[in-house]
């Protein structure tokens, strides 16, 4: 039996032997697989998730990348924004979800507060996301402000992804939930995109970001671009899976898309319940020993 591996087994992920047919998806997804994606044009896929089950729904459905956002504060644990959750109210999350997956790369968000102080409290956090919670990466918001701190993680052995553009841990100096880098602001933007690169992030989160700009960002940077209301042109796309299945209803951003209705099903769920148990139907002979 040959030792060597097959053209298949050498491949790069999302390709066949020739290059150019799909093959087998590799067994975990690395911060060099997503960039050899960009370099082969094929699109990066990015959500949310927050617990067990939507964990395994998504790794095995085929999603690249698994963000445990501070987005958990007001989709999981009630808040109004993603200012007030905690580091330790995030890491039993994240642990749930690196528990739960088998391919997804799991991506720790650091939440308000925990590393904007100084590169060395970012790294104490960080380094808590890694080894208490199994978090492949993190991400940190901010762009050539933060590159002390994405210099100091990546250095330390912590793969970043930066975010830039809206930040919503800075809704309140940004004067809250509005487009960046409209017009004469488009070159911080683009600075701060070749900032965080150089700092050593392996991938950049770009957030309500006019379209032509995060076009020409995309093209300037060898790292993967991911976007969320940053037009087609990003190397990926990010959405909060419960925005993006309809868990949660009422007003959206322009940006998200529907795809299905979880919040019907599992209403009409709920109320077939309580007609069964308060007409006596369930439970039934057969449910009972």
């Amino acid at each position: 039996m040959s030792t060597n591996p097959s053209a298949e087994e050498t491949a790069p992920y999302g390709t066949g032997p020739a290059g150019n047919a799909p093959a087998k998806p590799v067994r975990k997804v690395r911060t060099h697989h997503l960039r050899d994606m960009k370099q082969r044009g094929e699109k990066i896929t990015m959500l949310t998730s927050y617990d067990m089950y939507s964990a395994q729904i998504f790794d095995e459905a085929g999603i690249d990348l698994l963000l445990v956002g501070d987005s958990a504060s007001n989709n999981v644990l009630g808040n109004e924004t993603s200012l007030p959750v905690t580091v330790d109210e995030l890491l039993p999350l994240t642990r749930a979800v690196s528990r739960s997956v088998k391919r997804a790369m799991v991506v720790g968000d650091l939440p308000f507060g925990s590393y904007q102080a100084s590169p060395e409290q970012g790294y104490l956090t960080a380094v808590r996301f890694m080894k208490e919670a199994g978090a492949h990466c993190v991400k940190l918001e901010g762009g050539a402000e933060m590159a002390p701190v994405i210099k100091k993680l990546t250095e330390g052995g912590i793969p970043v992804i930066a975010h830039i553009g809206f930040t919503p841990q800075s809704e309140h100096v940004l004067g809250g939930y509005r487009v960046q880098g409209r017009g004469d602001t488009s070159d911080r933007i683009i600075d701060d995109a070749k900032a965080v690169q150089e700092a050593g992030a392996f991938a950049v989160v770009m957030e309500m970001v006019p379209g032509e700009v995060a076009d020409q960002i995309t093209k300037e940077l060898d790292i993967p671009t991911i976007g969320i209301g940053a037009g087609p042109d990003c190397d990926g796309q990010v959405l909060v899976w419960q925005d993006a299945f309809g868990m949660r209803s009422g007003k959206m951003a322009r940006f998200v898309k529907q795809y299905v209705d979880v919040k019907s099903v599992l209403t009409e769920g709920a109320e077939a319940y309580i007609a069964d148990v308060k007409g006596s139907t369930f439970p039934g002979p057969e449910h009972t020993f």
